[in-house]
């Protein structure tokens, strides 16, 4: 990545004919806009201003400016990273379509274990322990351009500390893993002496035994999305579609992060907190029980109501009833009195 940047920094200001000395503040911010207007995103033009303070900061130390001209620059604004992932049925039609495709076990064990790009490629089967059903992850293989001269770079020292981890061997992983070794060891035999040898402690190799490179890998991942109209995403999205699937799936954010290889938990937080629904799903949960009184408050207020209601309403009815009964009376006595007057008259 470093290489890339100072590739890109140096092809920018070259072509300006700038002396150290006459370095401004307007430059660096002219350059900063460039890259804005390619489409890149602030943290990355932010890794762009590290490395460019960085440099005039080594050569103020040594006497060969005057000042720091970065210093004056508004640093870019980072933005809060939303990873993009596949869901369950996404990764499912993914692995249909990879099963005759020389990338099938990296992109496989990816989302599966959510493994960096160059962890998967460094895969070595002294790694693979499957007596005790066990897979670690301790070796990278990075691919850079050095005076335009493509490089390997193979090491023992991943990204952090937590970045060496050992993780429970997955049934279908052991079963790729397994079919991986018989078909080595088929090419070997088919090729002889035209198989490649130098790569027989990676596991990520293609049929003529040469080793998978990063850049190597993209491109594969690109063509098959594209080929097979499945949704474009990057290579490194499948680790973030693999912690989506286990967060959906109930597994504590803890528990994530150890997964992934985090430094720390804040990073699993910081770029996971959004998919986690379950939590908040619990959350809500809980507080829907604490304010439940509020509800049975409502709901007795609810049934007093009712009742009062029909109370008034028998008490309407027997109104209603007395008031006919009585009109029924007073008409017998009118109709009484009536004869009476009728007989005192002799009628």
């Amino acid at each position: 990545m470093y290489n890339k940047l100072a590739e890109n920094i140096s092809k920018y200001f070259k072509n300006m004919r700038l002396k150290l000395k006459d370095l401004k503040p307007y430059h660096i911010e002219g350059f900063y806009k460039s890259l804005y207007e390619k489409g890149l995103s602030g943290n990355t033009v932010l890794h762009f201003h590290i490395l460019i303070r960085e440099c005039l900061q080594y050569a103020f130390i040594n006497d060969l400016v005057l000042v720091n001209v970065a210093d004056k620059v508004k640093r870019p604004k980072v933005e809060k990273f939303r990873a993009s992932f596949y869901d369950i049925k996404e990764i499912e039609k993914l692995f249909e379509v990879i099963q005759d495709n020389e990338c099938k076990l990296p992109i496989m064990l990816t989302a599966m274990y959510g493994f960096r790009r160059s962890e998967v490629l460094g895969l070595k089967w002294n790694a693979i322990d499957f007596k005790n059903k066990l897979i670690s992850v301790q070796h990278k293989v990075l691919e850079t351009k050095i005076d335009g001269k493509r490089e390997i770079y193979l090491s023992d020292k991943l990204k952090n500390q937590t970045s060496n981890r050992t993780l429970p061997l997955l049934q279908q992983a052991e079963k790729l893993l397994l079919d991986k070794k018989d078909e080595i060891e088929k090419n070997k035999i088919l090729l002889g002496k035209s198989y490649d040898n130098r790569y027989l402690d990676y596991v990520c190799v293609d049929n003529l035994g040469r080793l998978i490179l990063p850049n190597r890998l993209t491109k594969n991942f690109i063509k098959i999305l594209r080929k097979n109209n499945l949704r474009k995403i990057r290579f490194h999205d499948l680790r973030h579609s693999c912690a989506s699937i286990m967060l959906s799936n109930g597994v504590p954010m803890k528990q994530i992060q150890e997964w992934l290889g985090h430094a720390d938990f804040s990073t699993t937080a910081n770029i996971y907190s959004h998919l986690d629904y379950s939590t908040k799903l619990n959350s809500a949960n809980t507080m829907t029980s604490v304010f439940a009184f509020s509800q049975t408050q409502e709901k007795e207020m609810d049934k007093t109501q009712d009742l009062e209601q029909e109370i008034e309403r028998l008490k309407n009815i027997i109104a209603k009833k007395e008031d006919e009964e009585y009109l029924e009376w007073k008409k017998q006595k009118k109709s009484e009195k009536k004869i009476l007057r009728c007989k005192k008259n002799g009628l």
